[in-house]
């Protein structure tokens, strides 16, 4: 909670903001992300683990970014376990260096701990 407010502060030129529908109450749950532009391919990683986004978005398999006023919807697919390291490795690259990034994946080191999305079928909405 507090790191999702730190880096709102910190990090506004790289984040966007993820709304997925939560998987019980159906409403629209939002959190700050760093979204990973990799390989001509987007990707979300879950660097904190197994969190509530990640749960409703591999629930949802679709969700809505924001950033600097447009807004995307787009579908998920969650990338296989085998294929996450280059991922996670090229994203502590990118935002390793923003407040507990790198310590939470030195904390949760295996690829399994990090739910891991490439967005496809996107579509603006504004």
């Amino acid at each position: 909670m507090i790191g999702n407010r730190m880096a709102r502060l910190f990090a506004r030129s790289v984040l966007s903001t993820l709304s997925v529908r939560g998987r019980t109450s159906g409403r629209l749950r939002s959190v700050p992300v760093a979204v990973l532009e990799h390989g001509g391919e987007r990707y979300l990683i879950a660097p904190r683990g197994n969190t509530e986004w990640s749960r409703n978005l591999r629930a949802a398999k679709s969700g809505r970014l924001q950033r600097k006023g447009l807004i995307e919807e787009f579908e998920a697919v969650e990338v296989p376990t085998d294929e996450r390291s280059p991922l996670i490795a090229v994203y502590l690259e990118q935002f390793g260096r923003f407040p507990t990034v790198a310590e939470t994946f030195r904390q949760l080191p295996d690829p399994a701990d990090h739910p891991t999305f490439r967005i496809v079928g996107s579509r603006s909405l504004r």
